[in-house]
Formats: C-alpha cells, structure tokens, sequence
C-alpha cells in the first residue's frame, strides 16, 4: 500500500469524504454564499458544471452548514424517471409511504414541508437528466398556495446542457424562480497545486512530495477536474510505490497519464 510508502494516514485522493474534510477553495467560497442566500431567502437554486469537477462536495459541505434545527435536507439521485416517479421518492425521503395518485403525493409532499419554522431543502441531482414534466411538478410544488411562507426549496444540480433545458418555453416558469445561478468550473493551475497540497498535507504527506512541476503536468493532463487529478496522483503514487521513489517528478506523471490514457 502506497500510503504506508509515503508515511500517510490515509488515502489522500480519495473522492468521497466527510463534509469537514472538503476545503472551500475560492471556486466554492464564491457559491457558498449564493446557496446560503438561496437557502435563507429564495425557492429555486441552480448548480452546474462539467462531471467530476466537485458539484456533489459543493453540495454536501452546503448541506453540512445548514442548521438543523432551520433545515432538513433531502439528497436525491433521480436520473430519468417519471413525473409520479419522483414524487413517490420525494415522499419516501420524507419518512412517508407514499400514496396512489398524483394529488395525493402532492398533499403528502406539502404536509410535510410546512412547518413554518423549518425549511427543506431538496436536492435534486443529476437534473439535466430530467423531462419537462417531471421539472414541471417540481414547478408546481415551490408555488403550491399556502397560508405561510414556502418552506420547500429546491436545488437542481446538473451538468450544462440543464441550463438549456431549462430555457424552453415549457419550463418559463420555473426558470423565473430561480434566484440563484451557481457555475463550478475547474481548478485553475494555481488552484490544482493548492488542491494537491491540501489533500496531502491532510493526511500528514508534505508538499514536497510532488514536484511543483509534476503537479503542473497533473494540471494539464486533467484539465483542473478534481476527480480526474483524483485518479491521476493517485496512480502516481501507486507507481511511485513500486519503484521505491521518494519523490513524483514528470516522467512518472507521464507514464500515469498514458495508463490512465489522458495523453
């Protein structure tokens, strides 16, 4: 195992970890204090970005933030399925078991997101992947009529081609109550250095252990992707293991990228 090689106390690529392991670099601090307005103030929340460039640690370090005694937060992965389909899981996220037919699902839903004092907020991933009818109902939902404020807020989190969709004529409503509109891009250079520094320094590596120029070639062969810089150094270090090197330069970089065929 490499990481006992490097002195490590763990994995330090790994993708999925704790919401207080994810530093905000300047990318997420920008769209942190967007979601919080959203969160506070709005009903319809926009997130997209390329696959891989850390949209899904955006979202759990906000949810993380949010006050549970103001919040409960819902995670869903819906990919493509039916209108009715989602409401059935929006329910059983809910802690319900969800009824037969469309209106009961929907007097479900609003019972139980109405408490006045406490917000929920839905997550809807992988949104680009969504039809027309289903975003429809999720329309219908934030201006259901009520006595008191909304308190369901939904954020839609997807890759680019969700802005299109987004732009129908269908859709003109729920796209005028967006109040925010968050676009995670990749890192930059400086940016994927600092983020290779992090994750080894969080697990007791130094930052010598790459050579500032190996993490430039990092940079360009991945483009400033978090989770193909993931699967890069990570490969970097598996080979830098078996040969017993104390250090990654370039050449060990290159030999990654072409195994890993990013050249």
């Amino acid at each position: 195992m490499f990481a006992q090689a490097f002195h490590l106390n763990a994995l330090p690529f790994e993708e999925h970890i704790g919401a207080d392991q994810i530093h905000d670099d300047e990318r997420f601090g920008q769209a942190l204090d967007r979601l919080q307005y959203f969160a506070e103030h709005g009903l319809v929340a926009l997130l997209t970005g390329p696959t891989g460039v850390g949209k899904s640690c955006l979202v759990k370090r906000f949810l993380h933030a949010l006050p549970a005694h103001r919040y409960q937060s819902l995670y869903l992965y819906i990919s493509r399925v039916e209108a009715a389909a989602m409401l059935r899981m929006i329910v059983a996220a809910l802690g319900e078991k969800p009824s037969l037919g469309r209106d009961r699902l929907f007097r479900q839903i609003l019972e139980r997101t109405c408490e006045p004092e406490r917000a929920t907020v839905l997550v809807i991933d992988d949104a680009h992947l969504l039809g027309e009818a289903t975003l429809t109902d999720l329309r219908l939902l934030v201006s259901a009529p009520a006595s008191a404020p909304p308190s369901l807020k939904v954020l839609l989190c997807g890759q680019p081609p969700l802005s299109k969709l987004l732009a129908r004529a269908s859709l003109a409503d729920l796209l005028n109550r967006i109040c925010v509109r968050c676009s995670l891009r990749p890192l930059s250079k400086d940016q994927t250095v600092a983020y290779i520094d992090r994750r080894l320094k969080a697990v007791g590596g130094v930052e010598t252990l790459f050579e500032t120029a190996a993490k430039h070639l990092i940079h360009e062969h991945t483009g400033g992707v978090p989770r193909a810089i993931n699967n890069l150094a990570t490969t970097c270090l598996i080979h830098a293991a078996s040969k017993q090197l104390k250090r990654i330069h370039e050449a060990l970089v290159v030999e990654a990228a072409a195994e890993l065929r990013l050249l």
